[in-house]
């Protein structure tokens, strides 16, 4: 997202364009028209799934899901906050989340900002800001564990949000590049500079066949992790997240998330 500077400081306005003010824009217009529009029938077919939203400080409303845990009892083990690929839209994700809330978590997905049913304009600075909101509003500690899930550019916004010192017990990163401030982003967005130096509570998952995020792309922060004590899965069989070649594959990465998160 190269091309420009930031039209506003980022305190003053956290819509302001940190990536290019031309560029960022029309990046996310194009990635948000990639997503597609909501379908409600897809929620509707999820017996658990409640509609929810959440009004933001700057007073954007973003709305999503929560997957009500479906464990025996309806105990809850934990709460999981899943920020989703940046040309996904949360009811696409449902079907395949209720795998963790059968696991006796609350799951909680929602569109980014200008996604889908949430307002506002799409800005990497605002959707950050956005998911330390939901992060401290949703992952109570009284409720059990405290989950956060990143898929692709989800988990830049995850480690974001974990380097911004957001209180969490475990985190999953799937197939997040090292760094985007070869695209014209400020390098304090960069995912590996947002490692916590006591990385053990955190999977950094990668698949060697993945042509969306290159595993080169993500080798400076797999490599770093390491360093740091996270956890590491390079996959031969894996693609991108929800682009794998087959069911068993997809279902056995979330086997792994899962049993990561649950651990």
């Amino acid at each position: 997202m190269a091309g420009g500077c930031a039209t506003l400081p980022e305190s003053a306005n956290p819509e302001s364009s940190v990536c290019g003010w031309i560029k960022e824009p029309l990046v996310f217009a194009m990635w948000s028209h990639l997503a597609g529009e909501p379908d409600p029938e897809r929620a509707a077919n999820v017996p658990n799934a409640e509609a929810i939203s959440h009004r933001t400080t700057d007073g954007r409303v973003l709305r999503g899901y929560k997957l009500r845990s479906t464990a025996p009892g309806g105990a809850i083990a934990g709460r999981l906050l899943v920020a989703q690929g940046n040309a996904m839209l949360s009811d696409r994700l449902l079907s395949s989340l209720t795998s963790f809330s059968d696991a006796g978590l609350e799951v909680y997905i929602f569109d980014y900002r200008g996604y889908g049913n949430s307002e506002g304009r799409r800005r990497l600075n605002a959707m950050v800001a956005d998911y330390r909101e939901l992060a401290d509003k949703l992952l109570a500690p009284s409720d059990g564990r405290r989950l956060l899930y990143g898929i692709s550019f989800g988990g830049i916004v995850v480690l974001n949000v974990i380097g911004a010192g957001t209180a969490y017990d475990r985190a999953v990163v799937d197939s997040t590049p090292s760094r985007i401030s070869n695209l014209g982003c400020p390098s304090r967005y960069d995912p590996v500079v947002n490692l916590p130096p006591d990385a053990s509570r955190l999977l950094l998952v990668v698949g060697e066949q993945d042509t969306v995020v290159p595993i080169a792309d993500s080798e400076e922060l797999v490599s770093r992790g390491r360093t740091q004590g996270a956890r590491t899965e390079v996959r031969a069989e894996y693609a991108h997240p929800f682009m794998d070649r087959d069911g068993e594959i997809h279902r056995s990465r979330l086997d792994l998330i899962r049993s990561f998160l649950l651990q």
